[in-house]
């Protein structure tokens, strides 16, 4: 009885900071003014402020990838006898989803408490959903995945902030999938947050998570149901990269079936590491030839394996990684295997979806 008491007191603690806000008018009178304001929109800086901000540097970013076969010194990547460059211009036509389509499903996919791969019957109610809002399956559970992306960035500070609670709930017995479900953190972010709390150095929780059969049994077991609950903080990733690897090949054989010359990111990895000991600007594919994509150049084009959101980590994120390859070459482009958001805005990248592609040989998507 006692241990159950005690559980009760921290779960009350850890909710104490809504219980202030509700007891408080004031402060929930400001709350909701706050909450009304922050809902008008949906979405991140509306595409059009982007681009008239940006003109000046959009011009430059075009010009730098136009003139990059004449500058000297080369730019990164090129090599010493390269050919001359052709000409290649390609219509490609693109289907971006509606803002308001985006905003009516980012409404309907997250809930508290969950962070894993879905069941059927949640799939088949978010497929019945989706069918009125313009969006694909999936599209909308790459959305969901965005958007647990951000939440779990983030929430980390408030995730630390309480961690003395939750090791206090979990030495009570309480699992880890519990403490998910009833607190809104990711399962494996719990865990090692509560590991962290049990003295555990970084080195022993990085190890151990590695290799899980070394662990304590009740940790094993903890290990196991976290990591089954998450897909969002899990250790292994290995699935999805392998699909990512083959939608980029996918992507780079079109092109060169096209008969666009080209280097791809694995030989770029290899030739960066050599001579600077690391990869320094390694996108997806770099074109040794002038390639032109709905009137705009594309000097280098980034493949990304999922739906182009228009949420704030993630674009922050993706306009980082592309900076760096704008710096280098000038403009370029992003294909979406699951298309992108209409709103969604980077000066000096084309955004573009797959519908020219053949996707036949990537396996399903699975949402179990």
């Amino acid at each position: 009885m006692e241990c159950g008491r005690k559980a009760t007191d921290m779960s009350e603690d850890l909710g104490r900071d809504s219980a202030k806000s509700n007891s408080n008018p004031k402060r929930n009178n400001n709350s909701n003014r706050s909450s009304s304001a922050s809902s008008k929109r949906y979405g991140t800086t509306l595409k059009s402020v982007i681009m008239n901000k940006n003109v000046a540097e959009i011009k430059q970013m075009n010009s730098q990838a136009n003139n990059r076969f004449t500058t000297s010194p080369k730019p990164l990547a090129f090599p010493e006898d390269m050919e001359e460059p052709n000409n290649f211009s390609f219509d490609w036509k693109v289907l971006p989803v509606a803002l308001k389509a985006e905003a009516a499903m980012a409404g309907e996919v997250i809930r508290m408490g969950e962070f894993g791969w879905l069941d059927d019957e949640r799939v088949e109610e978010i497929a019945q959903i989706v069918k009125h809002h313009g969006m694909s399956l999936d599209q909308a559970l790459s959305l969901r995945s965005a958007l647990l992306q951000q939440k779990t960035v983030y929430g980390h500070g408030r995730l630390q902030s309480r961690s003395k609670a939750l090791a206090s709930l979990y030495k009570e017995g309480i699992s880890v999938v519990d403490l998910s479900k009833r607190f809104d953190f990711p399962p494996m972010n719990i865990f090692r947050i509560v590991l962290a709390e049990l003295r555990w150095s970084k080195s022993k929780i990085k190890e151990s998570l590695r290799s899980p059969s070394k662990l304590p049994e009740r940790e094993r077991k903890e290990f196991e149901e976290a990591e089954a609950a998450d897909r969002v903080s899990n250790v292994d990733q290995s699935e999805v990269q392998v699909k990512a690897d083959k939608f980029e090949d996918i992507l780079s054989d079109w092109f060169e079936q096209q008969g666009v010359k080209l280097r791809r990111q694995p030989e770029m990895v290899r030739e960066q590491s050599a001579q600077h000991g690391r990869p320094v600007a390694t996108p997806d594919i770099l074109f040794l030839d002038h390639v032109e994509i709905n009137g705009n150049p594309v000097a280098w084009i980034d493949a990304k394996h999922f739906y182009g959101a228009d949420v704030k980590f993630q674009r922050k994120k993706m306009a980082s990684q592309m900076s760096r390859y704008i710096k280098e070459w000038g403009s370029g482009a992003v294909v979406y295997r699951h298309g992108f958001s209409e709103n969604l805005c980077m000066p000096g990248c084309t955004l573009l979806d797959a519908s020219p592609l053949d996707l036949s040989d990537l396996s399903p998507e699975g949402y179990d």
